[in-house]
């Protein structure tokens, strides 16, 4: 997949292509059912298929009291979205001059001049330009005029965990509802993939190891990707390529004092390694308890040991 951090580097003769536009945090289901349309329609026309997304959420700058939490840092973005088979992905910085950009000015330097677009893939909610102001009906008048094509593409629903629901649009809210309950599995149906987080391994105090289960707690400050609700998880980790079982906590660990809040640290089912400076990838599979505070390091021990059978046995039948 081709990558360009700003409109500058394109090349002057990329095109022509079909495109869709969109936040894509996550990269869920409804996001990759869109851009397999994307690639489809790119094959049938002989054109490039390119996803424009932007650095941040525009709420970032245009209301950040309301901008939720990214799902995905930009690297996994660019990533899954290699993953998801597009061409190329053209990420906008979301500053005020772009969004200022009136939407005619909006499609002629991303779309037409930019991108050589003959196709648009839109939902019939799609708003662009300055304070939204750009809609289908405006992008099919522009398409008339500039040579491109307006293909409306449909949600894509799913149901949720209970058997009588309601199916709902795949979101990147819906997710982000779901890890803040602790809800991994239902995340993950929703995603397409286990949802998942990874930085660098940092030191901690220890106290894992000298219980007989050493930890690998992951950096705060260079955490990528959204940590699911406090509590204790079966997770798949992965570190230089190889893949281990993994029972993951989240929290402050209350039966002791001085643990930062929605601490994430790993214990490796079975094997001991030195991780310490290393990147671990950790993929939750499904939720094991709640964090709970015990009376003493005995019941603790016990609780650790029981969380590790419990990951265990999820992860010997999950794929």
């Amino acid at each position: 997949m081709q990558f360009f951090a700003s409109l500058g580097e394109v090349p002057a003769d990329f095109g022509p292509s079909a495109v869709t536009i969109g936040k894509f945090d996550g990269v869920h289901t409804g996001h990759r059912a869109v851009l397999r349309r994307l690639a489809d329609v790119a094959a049938e026309r002989g054109l490039h298929s390119v996803a424009v997304t932007f650095d941040r959420h525009p709420l970032s700058l245009l209301a950040p009291a309301f901008c939720p939490a990214p799902l995905v840092s930009n690297p996994q973005k660019r990533e899954l979205l290699a993953d998801a088979g597009v061409d190329a992905t053209l990420m906008l910085t979301f500053d005020q001059a772009l969004a200022d950009l009136e939407p005619t000015e909006f499609v002629r330097r991303v779309l037409v001049d930019g991108l050589g677009a003959r196709v648009v893939l839109a939902g019939s909610d799609f708003r662009f330009g300055r304070k939204g102001a750009g809609d289908v009906e405006l992008l099919r008048e522009l398409g008339a005029a500039h040579g491109f094509e307006v293909v409306l593409i449909d949600d894509v629903r799913t149901g949720e965990d209970r058997a009588d629901a309601a199916e709902r649009r795949a979101s990147s809210t819906w997710v982000r509802e779901a890890l803040d309950a602790g809800r991994v599995v239902e995340a993950g149906r929703v995603l397409g993939r286990y949802p998942t987080v990874r930085s660098v391994v940092v030191a901690g105090e220890r106290r894992g190891r000298e219980l007989g289960y050493p930890t690998a707690n992951l950096d705060p400050e260079r955490l990528e990707g959204f940590l699911p609700a406090d509590g204790v998880y079966a997770a798949w980790a992965t570190v230089d390529g190889h893949r281990y079982p993994a029972a993951v906590s989240i929290g402050n660990n209350p039966t002791f004092d001085g643990v930062p809040q929605h601490q994430a640290e790993a214990h490796l089912l079975d094997v001991d390694l030195d991780l310490y400076g290393r990147t671990i990838e950790l993929a939750f599979v499904d939720f094991v308890r709640g964090m709970e505070k015990f009376d003493d390091l005995d019941a603790l021990v016990a609780a650790i040991r029981s969380d590790a059978d419990a990951a265990r046995r999820i992860l010997a039948d999950a794929p």
